[in-house]
């Protein structure tokens, strides 16, 4: 019996992944459900990115003459995708799913209807025994990371279940609540703009599912400068700020503000031994400075919150913190830049 399945616009956004793409691309078009569209956006690649991505007529080329960043370059896409599609899915240029990652994610949106966010099993590039994340978590401090990262893929179980959010490396969206959400926050540029987003999207009544059947094997950091670079921790630590600012419902937000301080005073403290001092006062000056914005950004999320504060806080991670768990780059290495 045929199945008629939902349209699905597939996005990657990249820059300077020429090295990654082939097998990224290759893998997509292998799919047991082809992509109704897939999109690529290419943000100014000074590599071979270009002329790569020509070779396959069936990716739409949308080329930057400057680096957009992770979060444009999805909203500019998921303005572009065909009005046909009724889900959004998001790969990184690094990220190479196996043959039944879009049908797994798409057999999951018949099965679960209550849910209209999706996010796959990442899975090491290097060693696919080793988990890269399984959906994403959010602390009560505002700490962010992917669940089971570095651990045997074995000691995760293989049952579906709700997740905070999904890593957008891999994962697959409804294209009417990205659209609701008001699609990623650009101010963000990259590193946790799916985390925010996906808070967004949990504040508004919508709900993400971990399918670890849907499986896309992960070498992050892929065309950015490495997890413990300065650019990596910049970013995540400044958008950790904004992302707690944006997000967090009132009474978790004013209940956990000391947490919140303390954990950024002891990153600071933790990256300042390591040599990348410097980089951390920039990202908390940069985050307090835009912090009057945030708040603007704020009132208009905060009010039209429809999840209770009930629901929001069963679904965070309210365990103690690991030291390593500070170094949010170590658990957030997306292919960014």
């Amino acid at each position: 019996m045929n199945v008629i399945w939902p349209k699905v616009t597939v996005i990657i956004v990249n820059w300077n992944g020429e090295r990654f793409l082939d097998r990224c691309i290759s893998a997509l078009l292998a799919q047991t459900v082809v992509p109704h569209e897939i999109l690529l956006v290419d943000n100014a690649s000074s590599d071979g990115s270009l002329d790569l991505v020509r070779r396959f007529p069936a990716v739409r080329l949308l080329a930057q003459d400057r680096n957009l960043g992770f979060a444009r370059g999805n909203n500019l896409a998921i303005e572009e995708a065909t009005a046909e599609s009724e889900w959004i899915a998001l790969l990184n240029p690094d990220a190479f799913v196996e043959p039944r990652w879009l049908e797994a994610l798409l057999l999951a949106t018949r099965d679960y209807p209550a849910f209209e966010i999706f996010g796959s099993k990442l899975v090491a590039a290097a060693d696919p025994a080793i988990l890269d994340g399984a959906g994403d978590a959010y602390h009560v401090s505002g700490l962010v990371w992917r669940r089971g990262h570095g651990a045997p893929v074995t000691s995760v179980s293989e049952q579906e279940r709700e997740a905070f959010s999904p890593c957008a490396a891999a994962a697959l969206y409804r294209r009417s609540a990205l659209v609701e959400a008001g699609g990623f926050d650009e101010d963000f540029f990259c590193y946790l703009e799916d985390l925010d987003l996906g808070f967004r999207l949990r504040l508004a009544g919508y709900r993400c599912l971990y399918v670890p059947a849907s499986v896309a094997h992960h070498v992050g950091s892929g065309t950015t400068s490495g997890q413990h670079s300065d650019f990596a921790v910049y970013h995540g630590h400044r958008n950790l700020v904004w992302t707690y600012v944006k997000n967090m419902p009132w009474v978790l937000f004013w209940a956990f503000l000391p947490l919140h301080l303390a954990m950024n005073l002891v990153a600071l403290m933790v990256f300042s031994c390591r040599g990348q001092g410097r980089t951390m006062l920039r990202a908390k000056r940069d985050a307090l400075r835009g912090i009057p914005k945030m708040w603007w950004k704020r009132r208009s999320i905060q009010s039209s919150r429809i999840t209770t504060v009930r629901e929001i806080w069963r679904l965070m991670d309210k365990s103690i913190i690991p030291i390593g768990r500070i170094n949010i780059c170590n658990h957030r290495n997306k292919c960014r830049r």
